[in-house]
C-alpha cells in the first residue's frame, strides 16, 4: 500500500490533527511542507490540490482529499489499528458536535483571536489591535471549552471511554492556548486539565508537537 503524504505546514492545528490520526494508526505517512507564511497554499501547485488554499491536502493510493475532517474520517476507515471512531451512537454524536463546535466557533475564537495576536503576530495586520482582538476572542473561547468539559463528564475523553477524532482536533488548538496567559481558562475546567495532561503523555501528540523558533 502506498504511504499516505500529508500537503501543510507542521505549526497548522488541523495537519497536526491528521498526523495524530495517522500516528495513532501507526501508519507510516510523508509530510510535505507548504509554507503559510511563505503564502504557498495560495499558489498553483497547492491549489491544484485544495481549490481553497488551506491546509491540508491528501494524497493516498489515488484518493486525494482536502479538508480535515473527510481527511480523518478516511485515516481512520482505511487504516489497521483502533478506530478512533466510537460504536455508540450517542457517543459518536457527541465526538461529531465537538468537531463541529471546534470547526465553527472554537478555532476562530481560540486561535484566531486569543492565541494570533499573542503568537503569531506577523500574520496579522500591522494596526491590528491585539488586545482588543483578544478580548473580543475570550468569551467564546470559554463557552466553548466549557462545553466540552460538560459533555466530557467523567469520562477519560472528550467522547466516552476511548479516543476519538474529537480529542485529535481540540489538542493542537488547546496546546496554542497553553503557551498564552490565556492557559488560566484550561485551569478552571479539572475534567479537561485532567484530559489535557493525559494526552501530553501519547505518543501521538509528542511526536507531532510544533517547534516554534
Amino acid at each position: 500500500m502506498a504511504v499516505p503524504i500529508v500537503y501543510g505546514t507542521p505549526f497548522s492545528t488541523y495537519v497536526r490533527t491528521v498526523r495524530m490520526a495517522l500516528e495513532e494508526k501507526h501508519a507510516a505517512y510523508e509530510l510535505v511542507d507548504v509554507s503559510v507564511l511563505d503564502g504557498e497554499q495560495k499558489q498553483p501547485a497547492h491549489l491544484a490540490r485544495n481549490p481553497f488554499g488551506t491546509v491540508p491536502a491528501f494524497e493516498h493510493d489515488g484518493v486525494t482529499l482536502y479538508e480535515t475532517s473527510a481527511i480523518a474520517r478516511y485515516v481512520d476507515q482505511a487504516f489497521e489499528g483502533a478506530t478512533l471512531t466510537p460504536e455508540d451512537p450517542r457517543q459518536r454524536a457527541h465526538m461529531n458536535q465537538i468537531i463541529s463546535i471546534i470547526d465553527y466557533h472554537g478555532y476562530r475564537s481560540i486561535i484566531l483571536q486569543v492565541v494570533a495576536p499573542r503568537l503569531f503576530g506577523p500574520l496579522l495586520p500591522p494596526d491590528a489591535d491585539k488586545e482588543a482582538i483578544v478580548a473580543a476572542g475570550r468569551p467564546m473561547a470559554e463557552l466553548c471549552l466549557s462545553e466540552f468539559e460538560r459533555m466530557m463528564g467523567d469520562a477519560p475523553y472528550l467522547a466516552g471511554g476511548s479516543l476519538s477524532l474529537a480529542d485529535l482536533y481540540l489538542v493542537p488548538v488547546v496546546h496554542y492556548m497553553m503557551m498564552t496567559p490565556d492557559e488560566a481558562l484550561l485551569h478552571r475546567l479539572p475534567g479537561l486539565t485532567r484530559w489535557w495532561r493525559s494526552m501530553n503523555e501519547r505518543p501521538s501528540v509528542t511526536k507531532t508537537a510544533p517547534q516554534l523558533g
